[in-house]
């Protein structure tokens, strides 16, 4: 009887350890104090920097240090902004993103490692055009906090480059001098604060 007894209540400490440790907390972008900017080399000499306005994204975990996190991330492409109408109009042809036919670009993570300290690295599959590659962030966690209100946030920085001639915006012009007007590879970094659910 006395062996029973321990054997039901270890059975419930560790049904309630089990469940704690597989509860799910959803957190979800705030755009307001976060940004998704990308800078690409033009004519060899300098970089040009854009942005997008419009994106969103969520992050579901169990573990305080995300380490098992699910990352779901949009953006729509015919938010593009470079601070220059006609540019932005050519980004979102067929030239490059065609944002009528392909409206979105798309993230959804494979894993988050943690390397060290708040450093880590995550993998995931990227989706432009309809093209979807793998591809690694380098990601900074910042930490959570409170905010006035009482809610939860986390803030990331995560950054990556890709090469635009693998997801078909293959757009280009040579220079007299052979080089390209707009160089391959697009470095792509975020800066995103998260709210968690309450």
């Amino acid at each position: 009887m006395k062996n029973t007894v321990k054997f039901l209540f270890a059975l419930v400490i560790t049904m309630m350890i089990f469940g704690k440790s597989e509860a799910q907390t959803k957190w979800t972008v705030d755009n307001v104090h976060s940004n998704v900017k990308f800078t690409a080399t033009h004519m060899v000499i300098s970089e040009v920097e854009g942005n997008f306005k419009s994106f969103s994204g969520t992050l579901t975990a169990a573990k305080p240090d995300f380490t098992d996190a699910t990352i779901e991330f949009s953006v729509d492409i015919a938010s593009i902004n470079t601070d220059n109408e006609q540019r932005d109009k050519h980004l979102k042809s067929d030239d490059f993103f065609n944002a009528e036919k392909f409206p979105t670009m798309t993230f959804k993570s494979i894993s988050m490692k943690k390397l060290s300290g708040n450093k880590y690295e995550l993998t995931g599959n990227l989706t432009i055009r309809d093209v979807t590659k793998r591809v690694k962030f380098a990601v900074t966690y910042g930490g959570t906090a409170k905010d006035g209100y009482g809610n939860t946030r986390a803030g990331f920085r995560a950054s990556t480059t890709i090469n635009r001639l693998d997801y078909g915006l293959k757009w280009n012009s040579l220079l007299e001098t052979g080089g390209a007007v707009i160089g391959p590879e697009v470095a792509i970094s975020l800066n995103v604060e998260l709210i968690k659910a309450k």
